[in-house]
């Protein structure tokens, strides 16, 4: 599981291990809940979720990608792998698409 719904208001995400990697949890501030690994495809760091931004952003090299992991802008040569979500009461299931 990778959080409980209530973790997650909109416009905000979280961290958490899948298969033993960083990966973000994130809820639009549409509403809509995603998940994608949070590993920058650059250099490897830990991305996080910046909601004055509304996006997804590495701090190592200021990398951005949209809320379906696309790349906006710097160096990222690839965007981030999304996952599968799935809402089972208050859980929030995460697993590969």
């Amino acid at each position: 599981m990778a959080a409980k719904a209530g973790e997650l208001p909109p416009n905000s995400g979280k961290i958490f291990a899948f298969e033993g990697k960083p990966a973000i949890v994130l809820r639009t501030p549409e509403g809509e809940v995603r998940a994608f690994t949070a590993v920058c495809t650059h250099l490897a760091c830990t991305v996080q979720y910046r909601a004055d931004l509304q996006h997804i952003w590495c701090a190592c090299h200021d990398g951005h990608y949209d809320l379906h992991g696309q790349v906006l802008s710097g160096p990222p040569p690839r965007p981030l792998v999304e996952y599968k979500v799935t809402l089972k009461g208050e859980d929030v299931i995460v697993s590969r698409a």
